[in-house]
């Protein structure tokens, strides 16, 4: 096993328990003792049994689940550690189906658990840089495939499909978004939203990335039509790789997403491009998928809704 890697029965070794857990969340999120997750202040806050606290600021009573997404959720703690461990891993994913066998707990409240962990994959915000590649995809499986009853009868191509667009730092980070509909003013703000003007951008020749180069960027592009992937270093090879492990995902694994949640989806298999690089070790991606857990809580209701 790499020396960078850590396995299951290690990870149980590390944290046991849900009181351990506790104590690895609180020394992640609270590097300088607890903090008011309302008031956010340090100072008068008492300690209570059974990890609670009481802000004597605001008289608030929180444990560290408050404010984050493990909040109002009976999962034990150490569970949802195992299941953040087993998210990072999982080069394709993890079901809820497989999730629920794997930590004990019922199948809807692991598919709950799942968007909740995908809702914290979702907080770097920072611009992409240097040399990026920007592609565009479709999801949403073949016509052919479909019950006569769920054929949509609109044609090839992307029609009835999720559109999907990502984007590849050379050496760096990976986004991915959902986007309404493929078009030129579309694509030129999400690529000012993401990536930092004076970066090179590598494209293929779709005419929406057109005009790149008069709003600050370097563009150069390939001639997919022409067979040409790759010229003196111009290619989208890498921001393609991504797509193919996303396919490889949504349809091995999750085998289908719908337009609503899909952008939770994409958060995940980023997130995990991001920080699975197997040169880091498990402790410190999982360390960063923790620091990513707080203020971003979100509620059933507003994933049924």
């Amino acid at each position: 096993m790499s020396r960078s890697t850590i396995s299951t029965f290690q990870l149980f070794k590390l944290i046991p328990d849900a009181e351990t857990a506790r104590t690895y969340l609180e020394t992640r999120l609270w590097p300088t003792g607890p903090i008011c997750p309302t008031c956010h202040k340090l100072e008068r806050i008492g300690v209570r049994k059974g990890g609670y606290y009481r802000c004597n600021a605001c008289l608030l009573d929180f444990t560290i689940r408050t404010g984050t997404i493990f909040e109002r959720s009976h999962i034990p703690l150490h569970k949802w550690i195992y299941a953040m461990y087993l998210l990072l891993a999982a080069r394709k994913g993890i079901s809820s189906m497989q999730l629920a066998k794997e930590i004990g707990i019922r199948q809807g409240s692991a598919w709950f658990l799942l968007h909740r962990l995908r809702e914290a994959c979702g907080a770097d915000l920072s611009m992409l840089r240097g040399i990026v590649e920007v592609d565009e995809v479709y999801m949403g499986g073949l016509e052919k495939n479909r019950h006569e009853h769920k054929k949509l009868n609109l044609g090839t191509g992307g029609r009835g499909k999720t559109a999907i667009v990502a984007m590849r730092e050379r050496g760096g980070k990976t986004r991915a978004m959902k986007v309404a509909e493929v078009t030129k003013p579309e694509m030129q703000t999400l690529i000012r939203q993401n990536i930092e003007a004076g970066a090179t951008i590598n494209t293929d020749e779709y005419s929406v990335y057109g005009g790149l180069s008069d709003n600050g960027y370097l563009h150069k592009t390939v001639n997919h039509h022409a067979k040409e992937y790759s010229r003196n270093g111009v290619t989208t090879n890498g921001v393609e790789s991504v797509f193919a492990v996303m396919r490889r995902g949504m349809h091995g694994v999750y085998h289908h997403a719908s337009k609503k949640h899909i952008g939770r989806y994409l958060n995940e298999f980023t997130f995990r491009l991001n920080e699975g690089n197997v040169e880091r070790h498990t402790i410190d991606r999982l360390n960063s998928f923790v620091t990513a857990v707080a203020g971003r809580r979100i509620t059933y209701k507003d994933l049924t809704k």
